[in-house]
């Protein structure tokens, strides 16, 4: 139900309101740069009620009036772009294009819902007024990360509608759901990664870690061993954002869970909300005298968008899926809960992800083996992370050590 109603009179206010916002940032342009353009201030809107003029006509049966008055724009627009051609060698069409949009608004104003109108008034305005930090943003792309992530999208937008959405096997694989999970996965994964790689630099390892355990706190991990390995004195620093990287794990797996099984959350979200509060406590610490150097770095993070990683994962997916079913069947719970333990040396992703989409239901035995991965995956991470920095030994023994064993009672509760 809409709280205005958005009368004629209100749909005139909006075009004139829209008009007047693209032509308060033409007419800044048209001062700053001291250069001809199509309008400013006055012309803008004028073109916005044009527009709105055109489509009232259009409503009363003057059909031909609004193709009509946008050609006579696009003319003007046309002998605009060739006036700025003959006076200077540095010209864009981004004025006559707004122009068009422009009248576009006005008349969309009158005769679609406001907020069609809006958004394309709204981003006009927003993209114009951007254009310095668009271009900034442009030259800083890392050209191999966007080419790869607009491949797994194209590939995404080709595969998804062309897999079947039904089950196959005994083990219920369906196709469409398992690439559903991946692209939800991959998306999550990117939100981080985007975080990270842009504030890696500026907001040093700690939130860099926090970021990074968006996309794989494994991956942190392992990032921050190796520069334990070469630079001893960043150490501390780096259990520091690993252990955050780990606090980060819990909320980015209750936020997939609540995804892709709500009614799982009943069993998962108060025992993940404990282990993440406690990792993220667990990274309180008293800093060394002397800051690092590698303090302000970030931490490398992959893209996951990346075709390989996505169809890995998918891969890994289905395998633990198949497995994991096979050996619930076949050894019973003793079996998955062993399962559970293993699997936490790697990724646990695709394994606790395959219990959470399990068609049998997710249930308490399910639960267990979700919270016995992740402990054996928190293990795996605090020996990594010992070996590469001896003298932090102790200290990452007992860190570790103390978030592993709250997983024990969360088990069996």
């Amino acid at each position: 139900m809409n709280i205005i109603h958005w009368s004629v009179e209100l749909r005139f206010a909006l075009a004139l309101a829209l008009g007047l916002v693209v032509g308060l940032e033409r007419e800044g342009l048209r001062y700053s740069h001291r250069r001809l353009t199509l309008g400013g201030v006055r012309t803008f809107p004028l073109i916005a009620l044009f527009g709105f003029g055109c489509a009232w006509l259009f409503k009363l049966q003057v059909t031909l009036m609004l193709p009509a008055g946008l050609l006579a724009l696009a003319a003007l627009a046309v002998l605009s772009y060739l006036a700025k051609m003959r006076e200077s060698e540095k010209f864009g069409i981004t004025t006559e294009i707004t122009a068009l949009l422009t009248f576009v608004t006005g008349a969309l104003a009158l005769l679609a819902d406001v907020w069609v109108a809006m958004a394309l008034g709204i981003l006009n305005a927003f993209l114009l007024s951007e254009k310095t930090e668009l271009e900034n943003a442009v030259k800083h792309l890392d050209r191999v990360e966007f080419l790869a992530t607009l491949k797994f999208l194209l590939v995404t937008l080709i595969i998804l509608p062309a897999l079947p959405n039904q089950e196959f096997t005994r083990f219920h694989i369906n196709p469409a759901g398992v690439w559903k999970v991946v692209i939800l996965v991959a998306s999550v994964g990117f939100l981080g990664y985007i975080l990270a790689s842009r504030l890696g630099q500026k907001v040093g390892l700690w939130l860099s870690g926090l970021l990074g355990g968006l996309v794989s706190s494994t991956s942190v991990t392992v990032a921050a061993s190796r520069l334990a390995r070469q630079n001893p004195a960043s150490a501390p620093f780096g259990l520091q954002a690993a252990i955050l990287a780990a606090s980060m794990m819990y909320v980015r797996l209750l936020a997939l869970v609540a995804i892709l099984r709500r009614e799982a959350l009943s069993q998962l979200w108060w025992k993940l909300a404990i282990l993440a509060a406690a990792a993220l406590l667990l990274t309180i610490r008293k800093q060394p005298a002397g800051p690092s150097e590698d303090m302000g770095k970030g931490f490398p993070v992959t893209n996951p968008f990346a075709i390989r990683p996505a169809l890995a994962f998918a891969a890994l997916f289905v395998l633990l899926s198949v497995i994991t079913q096979w050996v619930k069947e076949s050894l019973g719970k003793s079996g998955l809960l062993a399962l559970a333990g293993v699997v936490g040396v790697t990724d646990v992703d695709p394994f606790i992800l395959s219990l959470v989409r399990n068609p049998a239901g997710f249930t308490a035995l399910s639960a267990s083996a979700f919270l016995l991965a992740l402990l054996s995956n928190t293990l795996f991470k605090g020996l990594y992370f010992s070996l590469a920095a001896p003298a932090l030994r102790r200290e990452t023994a007992w860190r570790y050590g103390l978030l592993a064993v709250l997983h024990i009672p969360l088990i069996y509760l």
